[in-house]
């Protein structure tokens, strides 16, 4: 599977053409499935689930960017469906655009549904915002965690092999600073790479590289 993992979304042109490039055809022809689960997990997480999926969010575009069709993929509903018609879906789909909320309970539900499985074996390009970023990494610092999940599990996917810190220096996050970044990279056992909304991390077979038109740095162990 091929990654784009974003911090807000295709922000700027850089990250959109890092996603044209990915897809291997024009955005108008692509037809990609919408994850807003993780947003379920927030005190406003219906309206953010909303604003996400109609391609009301301004300030975290990837619904709104001109897709043949968007579909909604609920990952609580799956494990209620007939397995076979929704992994049609998913194999058929050009990407999975998927939202930010809470990353434990985006992990949890990717592994419930089964879609965490089949996540490696899929041809379809993997856009994530926030926590659908953050849930690719091994793991999580609790600092992005609000949610406690039933069983005690804290593991993320580990689909990639670095974590990130997102919305650096966003005016409104008061503890998104370079400084916390510092602090939080203290901890790291694997790279770690602080990126502002500007940023977006591309990951092709196991290769990483950084797209930006803003503010970025790697931190290692």
């Amino acid at each position: 599977m091929k990654f784009l993992l974003t911090s807000a979304g295709v922000k700027n042109p850089s990250i959109h053409n890092a996603l044209v490039d990915l897809l291997g055809k024009p955005i108008a022809e692509c037809n990609v499935l919408c994850i807003s689960t993780a947003s379920y997990a927030l005190p406003n997480g219906p309206v953010l689930a909303w604003s996400f999926i109609s391609g009301q969010e301004s300030e975290t575009p990837m619904t709104e960017l001109g897709w043949k069709s968007v579909g909604v993929l609920e990952l609580t509903a799956l494990p209620s469906i007939d397995k076979e018609r929704w992994i049609s879906w998913v194999r058929e789909t050009d990407a999975l655009l998927v939202n930010g909320g809470d990353t434990l309970y985006l992990a949890y539900w990717m592994r419930q549904s089964g879609l965490a499985d089949l996540l490696p074996s899929l041809r379809a390009v993997y856009v994530g915002l926030s926590a659908g970023s953050l849930v690719m990494s091994p793991n999580i610092a609790q600092r992005f965690v609000t949610w406690k999940s039933p069983t005690g599990d804290d593991e993320t996917l580990g689909l990639v092999d670095f974590e990130m810190f997102p919305h650096l220096n966003y005016p409104t996050f008061p503890t998104f600073t370079m400084a916390h970044a510092e602090k939080w990279a203290a901890d790291l056992r694997v790279p770690g790479y602080a990126m502002d909304d500007e940023t977006a991390i591309k990951v092709v077979e196991g290769t990483v590289e950084v797209i930006s038109e803003g503010n970025w740095k790697l931190f290692t162990p």
